[in-house]
Formats: structure tokens, sequence, C-alpha cells
């Protein structure tokens, strides 16, 4: 029975092969327009570090749209604050949800529409990027010949609320274990795709040519749904491991991890229960059992606490290969029951609160 943790342990760390590292020294010839385009909706606390990360990108030939969404707090007034006197920013205010529109996906379409770079660089406002982030995305769209680079930050777990520390962290997990990458970075089979919103970096041609944000307007899962599209329209979209150069600082309390995991599991599972019932069941028995059953290697002998050796030497590689860190791999098995939780509470849910707006 051990051996299914070993085989868990082992394909984790085959799959991360295929996992595609930027390079640390990116040596490119042409230098085009990149449009680094921001979304922002009652972002306060993140104006100031964002700004003052995307002044220090050391690309040259870069502009910075910066669009506030209706926001009620001082996102606005910041903006002009912190980016006076640099034309390379431009600050929009956003215009009113029409309907059949996601917030965000409404403030994407809005941004590219006045977007002048040959590629468009998006990212979320709680996003801190490395100097030389552009000039490595480029090597990476330049090599694979890929119209869109996409990839999951570095998510400072010491940052986060307790829930955020159980939560946040499992995405590297889940696209380390579950998605065959292989697949998602060779072929252009769309049920083997992520992406994270805060790191998309398209080619305009393509983005245009499958209908930009637009084509995706309703969905709460829009990242991943328009690297969908960038499939099937037989684009090639590259997953890469941007942990070293993308710093997302998520939520600062709980309930914010909480509400905003709740709008995105049960949809970013096709709204299947039959897929929460088989992965309560999976998690349960794998990841949430061999705590409870550590203990009788008191007993016992270590062979009762081998499951759970090997759960948190698996959790401690995923976090080494992306976030250099294994602060958060002993809590598992908590990650584990929180993620059930959060299933069913996202698959009772009627409707999802985020940002003052309402969704279902």
């Amino acid at each position: 029975m051990i051996g299914v943790w070993v085989s868990f342990f082992i394909w984790t760390v085959f799959n991360a092969l295929f996992l595609i590292s930027l390079p640390k020294r990116p040596q490119i010839v042409a230098r085009p327009l990149v449009s680094v385009l921001v979304p922002l909706r009652n972002e306060e606390r993140n104006v100031v570090r964002l700004v003052r990360s995307l002044k220090q990108l050391t690309y040259e030939s870069v502009e910075f749209l910066l669009l506030d969404d209706q926001s009620t707090d001082c996102t606005y007034e910041l903006l002009l604050k912190e980016t006076k006197g640099d034309n390379r920013f431009q600050i929009r205010k956003g215009k009113p949800l029409p309907n059949g529109w996601v917030g965000k996906v409404h403030a994407c379409h809005q941004l590219a529409k006045e977007a002048k770079g040959a590629y468009l660089f998006f990212i979320d406002a709680d996003v801190e990027l490395k100097p030389a982030v552009i000039e490595k995305l480029l090597a990476v769209a330049a090599a694979y010949d890929a119209k869109l680079v996409t990839g999951f930050p570095s998510f400072h777990p010491s940052s986060l609320p307790l829930i955020g520390k159980w939560l946040v962290p499992l995405q590297h997990f889940f696209i380390l274990f579950h998605l065959p990458l292989f697949l998602a970075n060779y072929t252009h089979m769309r049920s083997a795709t992520a992406a994270h919103g805060a790191c998309l970096f398209f080619e305009r041609a393509a983005y245009e040519a499958i209908g930009g944000h637009a084509s995706v307007k309703s969905e709460l899962v829009e990242d991943v749904m328009i690297a969908r599209k960038m499939k099937e329209h037989r684009y090639r979209v590259i997953l890469a491991n941007v942990s070293t150069d993308v710093v997302c600082y998520m939520y600062a309390t709980n309930k914010e991890v909480w509400e905003g995991f709740l709008k995105n599991v049960y949809v970013g599972l096709n709204r299947s229960s039959f897929f929460v019932m088989m992965l309560t069941m999976f998690y349960g028995l794998f990841y949430v059992a061999p705590l409870i059953i550590a203990p009788l290697s008191l007993m016992y002998g270590i062979t009762y606490a081998m499951p759970l050796i090997i759960v948190i030497a698996q959790k401690a590689y995923v976090e080494w290969r992306t976030e250099r860190s294994i602060s958060t791999c002993y809590w598992m098995p908590i990650s584990a029951g929180a993620f059930i939780a959060l299933m069913y509470a996202s698959m009772r849910a009627k409707r999802y609160e985020w940002k003052g707006r309402t969704y279902t």
C-alpha cells in the first residue's frame, strides 16, 4: 500500500521535468513594444508595491496601462499619485459593467482595446514583478514559438493568513501532481490546460484572432478558459515556472482566502458533483487519512507513519520546485481537508460575492 504514495511522489518529480523554466540570462534580439495591463478594483493596499515594481522593470520598450474598475476605495487617487511624472504610465477609469460580463474580464477587455503593444502582458494588481521578467517571457515565447506564456507565481506563504497557508500553495501542488505537463506544453489538448491571471503574456495578433477577453466574457475562471481558446485555435501555450520572477500577495485575511477560492473551485471542476465526490474520496484517503493513522506508529512501528512522511515529502518537493521554500509542506493533510470543505461549500453556494459584485 505504501507503494501508492511512493508512486505519487515519483510521478510528481517526473512530471515537473516538463515545467519550463524562465532563462536566467535571456538573450533576445527583437525588442517589440510590450503593454503591461493591470485591472484594479479596490486595491489600495497593493498600489504602491505594484507601481514601484513596474518602475523597476529593465525592459525599455514598454507601456503601462492601469485601469481602475469602479473602485470604492482610494485606488484611483493612489494610482495618480504614484505614477505622477512617469509618462510610461496611463491611468484609466473603467466603464460600468455591462450585463453578461464578469468584472475583471471586462476590465481586461477595456485595457486591451487601448494598448499599443505587439505583446499584451496581463497581470493582477497584487503582483510584484522582478526587473527582467519581460525579457525572460519574450525569450520563452521566441524559443517555443508560443503565443501565450503563463505561469503560477510565488505566493510567499509567510505573508498569508492561516487558511491561506493551507489553500494558496496548493495551486502549485495541483499543477505538478494533476496536470500532465508534457501534454500541457507540447500539445493542443484543451483539457490539459492551466493558466494564472497573475501572468498572461500574449502575442497580440493571436490574442485578437481568438476574440480576446470578449470570447470569455462570462467566465469566472477566465484565465484557464482563454488559454483553452488559444489551444482551440492551434496556438502554442506554454505553462512556465515563473515563480522566481512573479510574486503574488493574494489575500490579506482568511475571509478573502475563502471567498476568493469559493467562486472558482466548483466552476473550475466544470460544476461537476461527480468530480467533487471523487476528489473527496481521493484526498480523504491518500492525504487526510495518513495524519489519522500516523500515531499508530508509536505502538506498531514506523510503517504507519510512512504515508504521512511521503505526503509531506511530496509537498516539500513541490514547494522547493516552485517557491524555493518548504515552509508549508507540513500542513498538507490539513490543506487537503480544507480543500474538501471548500469544494462542498463552493458546490452548495447559489451565488458568489467578490469585491462588491455578485456572480452565479
